[in-house]
């Protein structure tokens, strides 16, 4: 016999599990998650930094709406998310430019050297920081939103993939695993795997696409300071931040990918290494890890958050491409919303929602 729920969350990232969080006591919410443990995926792999400067418009305001809920948090924890992290942009003057945006500023060559000295000097001529971005605790945020959840009666299954979806009288019938559920809303939170959740479900695909993310923790002989900013290069070849002694790198590809548990690419690696050993004075010695992770997008690059036009109870909250921290509470606190029907007509949350609403693309229907 299947259990029955207000809402069903397929998925258990940060997008599914934030929104467990903020539905917890408010209806009956069960999560279901394919893999054994949670947050499995990208939600790993994440760089762990919070950029308000990053993304289009709507997606710094939800940017520095997320980091306003993690900062009230902190205020009340003995152990913090958020910590100061500055991010740097470097490159040349038209690319910096046009990639510069919302709370970044300009400084100077000279500024930017003063803090990122191991820099080649004449491997860039202009330069953007933002001082308002933070490091993450990730797994801090993802469990405390899985205790969040639990505590407040959330049922949590892993193990248990979607192989059966169907809408039935009022509601959905949802097969996963061994496990079978009722629910009114059924929650897509599928990351890379969301369009092939909406096809299970018979609800019509948005053209959702994975781009591969690479990412390495390595030995340097000389070590950044905790202070340096995050520096990505202006045209998106590159990034690195301090990681303690060690350093995080990516070459920041944006190479379209199937769902999948993706792994780096040969060479990948092993190509950054030489370009930051000649860009910079890192001393790039050894990789202690890598691993690489899906961004999913939508066509117009911003998150997907709300019901289907077509699949009534059906809701998406997929797409975060690579803003899936950085706007996770923001998100979760108007999906919820969207969800229980608290937003109300011409509120600042409607039209961020018609921003966010899956029914955006004329030519989707």
């Amino acid at each position: 016999m299947a259990s029955n729920y207000d809402v069903v969350i397929v998925g258990g990232g940060i997008a599914g599990l934030s929104l467990a969080a903020a539905l917890a006591g408010k209806c009956t919410v069960a999560l279901v998650e394919a893999e054994q443990s949670l947050a499995f995926h990208t939600s790993s792999r994440s760089a762990r930094q919070l950029i308000p400067s990053y993304g289009p418009p709507v997606v710094q305001e939800l940017t520095l709406r997320t980091l306003e809920l993690m900062a009230a948090r902190d205020a009340r924890a003995t152990e913090p998310i958020l910590t100061p992290r500055g991010f740097m942009l470097v490159g040349d003057e038209e690319t910096v430019s046009a990639e510069a945006s919302g709370n970044m500023h300009r400084i100077t060559h000279a500024e930017a050297m003063d803090l990122c000295p191991v820099l080649a000097p004449d491997s860039f001529t202009a330069a953007g920081l933002d001082n308002g971005s933070f490091g993450c605790n990730a797994p801090l945020l993802l469990d405390e939103h899985r205790r969040t959840a639990e505590a407040a009666g959330v049922d949590i299954i892993t193990g248990a993939k979607v192989h059966s979806a169907q809408r039935l009288g009022s509601g959905w019938q949802v097969g996963a695993g061994t496990e079978g559920f009722q629910s009114g809303v059924v929650v897509n939170a599928a990351g890379a795997w969301a369009d092939e959740l909406a096809v299970i479900s018979g609800v019509e695909k948005l053209g959702l696409q994975p781009f591969r993310r690479t990412a390495a923790i390595v030995n340097v002989r000389n070590p950044l300071t905790p202070e340096t900013p995050m520096v990505c290069a202006a045209d998106d070849s590159f990034y690195f931040r301090p990681e303690g002694k060690q350093v995080l790198i990516s070459p920041s590809e944006h190479v379209p990918s199937g769902p999948e548990d993706a792994k780096p690419q040969p060479g990948d690696v092993e190509s950054l290494i030489s370009r930051l050993n000649s860009v910079t004075t890192l001393g790039i010695q050894s990789v202690d890890r890598a691993w690489t992770g899906l961004r999913t997008e939508a066509a117009d690059g911003i998150p997907v958050v709300g019901f289907d036009a077509e699949a009534p109870g059906f809701f998406w909250l997929a797409g975060q491409g690579g803003y899936g921290f950085q706007t996770s509470s923001a998100i979760a606190e108007l999906a919820a919303a969207l969800i229980l029907g608290t937003v109300e007509a011409e509120s600042p949350e409607s039209r961020t929602a018609e921003q966010l609403a899956a029914t955006r693309w004329s030519i989707r229907r």
